[in-house]
């Protein structure tokens, strides 16, 4: 029936959003305990939460029908459920953003980066604080709420949100994406310029050293009979030859100012919503371009230095 078709959907997806709530909770305390201080906001979406574990919730509780009798095979079941959730959400976002969102390389026993053993195992041990302590009252509760008059609509209102975040993450993501692959681009461009400029220089210098060699040769050969005519000679053939060098050195400073002034300038292109993404992955790398987002944070951190003195 159509009615029950959409109050079980309304019930699913409310669960969703409250594990995804919780799990974001869960993983707040546990990142600022372990960084002994409050951690930047965590997650791919703007809001507080974390898709990952509603859905990894729903997977177990829709799997193990609630939870097994023994909650030895809740535990079981649910860290191989939960991590496969981890490990497959890692790579898709990988291969859709060309880029690493985490990264378990330094925990031991990790598979690829993408899972390890620390996390499963809270994973499982939270799978069985899931189906049997938790889920059963808080499915009675979300019961309760689509039975009201004000159920549905909330729904609805917060299913608008959820996909407007999640549009918004995604434009964020492939944004943040794009301009790595432009910031390459134009260091690449800004580098291969300097060592134009380098190359340059170091012919100058070689010519310089050449005529240099050449004048004191001739005002050897003159010093004898007429030494104030040599050091004139001398002094003559090194005054261009100087301020050539000098211009050499001007442009390439004029070049490395407009390179710093270029990048910056893109920097300052990322939005708000952007950065926020970058800053709720501190392990985030790119897998194309990660110079670039490395000296990008590298920015950000020297610009809040600055603000904050």
């Amino acid at each position: 029936m159509p009615g029950f078709d959409l109050l079980l959907l309304s019930y699913g997806f409310l669960l969703l959003l409250l594990y995804s709530f919780i799990g974001w909770c869960g993983e707040m305390v546990y990142c600022s305990l372990c960084q002994r201080r409050l951690c930047e906001k965590r997650g791919f979406l703007n809001g507080p939460l974390c898709p990952i574990y509603g859905h990894g919730a729903l997977l177990v509780l829709w799997a193990l029908h609630g939870g097994c009798r023994s909650p030895a095979l809740t535990f079981l079941l649910g860290l191989l459920l939960t991590s496969a959730v981890e490990y497959v959400t890692s790579f898709v976002m990988e291969k859709l953003f060309h880029m690493r969102w985490w990264d378990y390389s330094q925990h031991r026993f990790n598979l690829n980066g993408r899972v390890c053993l620390l996390n499963s195992t809270l994973f499982g041990l939270a799978c069985v604080v899931l189906c049997h302590v938790a889920h059963p009252p808080l499915s009675e509760l979300t019961h309760d709420l689509l039975s009201t008059r004000a159920g549905l609509p909330l729904t609805a209102a917060l299913l608008l949100l959820y996909l407007a975040d999640i549009v918004l993450s995604v434009r964020s993501a492939i944004r943040v994406s794009a301009s790595l692959q432009k910031l390459h681009a134009l260091q690449t461009e800004l580098e291969a310029r300097l060592d134009q400029l380098r190359e340059e220089h170091r012919e100058a210098e070689a010519a310089r050293r050449a005529h240099m060699e050449e004048a004191v040769s001739a005002a050897v050969e003159l010093a004898g009979e007429r030494r104030a005519e040599a050091a004139q000679a001398l002094r003559e053939k090194l005054e261009p030859l100087a301020g050539a060098g000098e211009e050499l050195a001007q442009r390439l400073e004029s070049a490395r100012a407009e390179a710093r002034q270029r990048i910056q300038a893109h920097y300052g292109k990322l939005d708000f919503f952007d950065r926020r993404l970058i800053r709720s992955f501190p392990t985030l790398r790119s897998t194309r371009h990660n110079e670039a987002l490395e000296q990008l944070r590298a920015y950000w951190e020297e610009v809040k230095h600055l603000h904050q003195h």
